[in-house]
């Protein structure tokens, strides 16, 4: 369990950081020219530190935590990305469906986006993890 919460508290920041710079470059230039007035000129944090928390635990329970049992931040990179990649196209292909001004680049960008966040947030939170916690299999729960 102890693990667990190292790998959480070691990807958050991680994974915000990673995604700040991602949406401070591409906003003007990916999202800005689709969704134009639908976005808010100031950042809402309440919603966003609700989605950050959330999504890392997620993140965190169904990616990193079978990374760490055993012992592979590469295994924990592919559930990441997979999961990343079903939660992004979640939003994306619901508001494709739903929104007039959706765009499939749009759609596709994201989708690249949420992989590569969520596997390169995975992979270091369980690698960090694995790092200060011992990196024995037996020690996480593998040889189970």
């Amino acid at each position: 369990m102890r693990r667990v919460l190292v790998a959480y508290v070691v990807t958050l920041p991680t994974f915000v950081v990673i995604d700040f710079v991602w949406l401070s470059v591409m906003a003007s230039t990916l999202y800005r020219p689709v969704m134009g007035d639908m976005l808010v000129e100031d950042f809402r944090l309440a919603p966003a530190v609700a989605f950050y928390l959330l999504y890392v635990a997620g993140l965190t329970f169904l990616a990193i935590k079978p990374g760490l049992e055993k012992g592979s931040p590469r295994s924990a990179a592919i559930h990441g990305a997979i999961l990343g990649f079903t939660a992004y196209a979640t939003y994306d292909l619901t508001n494709q469906a739903t929104l007039g001004n959706w765009s499939t680049a749009l759609t596709l960008a994201d989708l690249a986006w949420g992989s590569i966040l969520s596997g390169t947030a995975a992979l270091i939170g369980c690698w960090i993890s694995l790092r200060v916690s011992g990196s024995s299999a037996s020690a996480s729960g593998a040889s189970r």
